[in-house]
This record gives C-alpha cells, structure tokens and sequence, in this order.
C-alpha cells in the first residue's frame, strides 16, 4: 500500500509522488507516517525527511522547517527550504557553523543568541542529514 507525498518549498516542488512510508521532524519528536495514517496539521523543526519510495529506495531530504499535512492517502509537506540530501554542500555548511561559533564567542559582540541558535539548529540538521547519506552508502 502507498500514499500519494508532495514535497514543496517555496522555491519548488521538490518531491511528488506515490511513496511506502516517510519519517519526518516534529516539533513534538519524530514522526513515521503510512497509508491510511489518521489526519495530522503539525509543524516540522529543522531536520530532515526520509522517504521510502515504492522501489523500496530511500530519498533524504533537509527540511529547514514547515508544515506537515496528513490525509489518509494524501500527504503535504511545506518547507520555508527544502533540499535534497545529495545536493547540500557540506564545505560551505562547515564554514557557515564557523562563523556562526565566532560570533558567538566574541563578547563585546551583541549577538541576538535566539537567532544564532536558530541558525545553528540548521546548520546541524543539515550536517546530520549528510552524515546520514554517508552512512547510507
């Protein structure tokens, strides 16, 4: 049995198509959706969706964060950013965590704290993506 996934940002259309399962970041903790999963509206934290296709092939996806919408055959994920896993470049995601922890660490800096942790959950979410594919291989 399948349902029916839409991956969008609001660049594109990221993923359409008919998939097994997915597992995605809620705010309240991972969630695993299936066919026929009861209705869910919920929001998704900076992390990442795993989508088992019907060729049984997994696709991962980094999700900056959006809205997760559940019908029993139908499911929609609006991300604010979405990218393929395969796509992020992990050179320019380590240097952007470096100057991230380099205005963090400079004091006479006025930082907005709530705006680099935010910032820097992404960073991580990203980094664990890649380290996911990595292991996948």
């Amino acid at each position: 049995m399948t349902f029916y996934l839409n991956v969008v940002s609001s660049e594109l259309k990221i993923f359409s198509g008919n998939v097994k399962s997915i597992q995605v970041s809620g705010n309240e903790g991972e969630l695993g959706i299936y066919p026929n999963h009861a209705p869910l509206l919920t929001a998704i934290k900076p992390g990442m969706v795993r989508i088992l296709k019907t060729n049984n092939e997994d696709e991962i996806i980094y999700l900056s964060g959006g809205i997760l919408e559940v019908q029993p055959l139908l499911v929609s994920i609006l991300a604010d950013t979405a990218i393929r896993g395969k796509d992020l470049d992990e050179k320019h995601i380590l240097q952007a965590k470096s100057k991230i922890m380099e205005r963090v660490s400079k004091k006479e800096n006025k930082i907005d704290f709530a705006q680099a942790s935010a910032e820097l959950k992404e960073i991580l979410a990203k980094l664990r993506v890649l380290e996911l594919i990595r292991n996948k291989r």
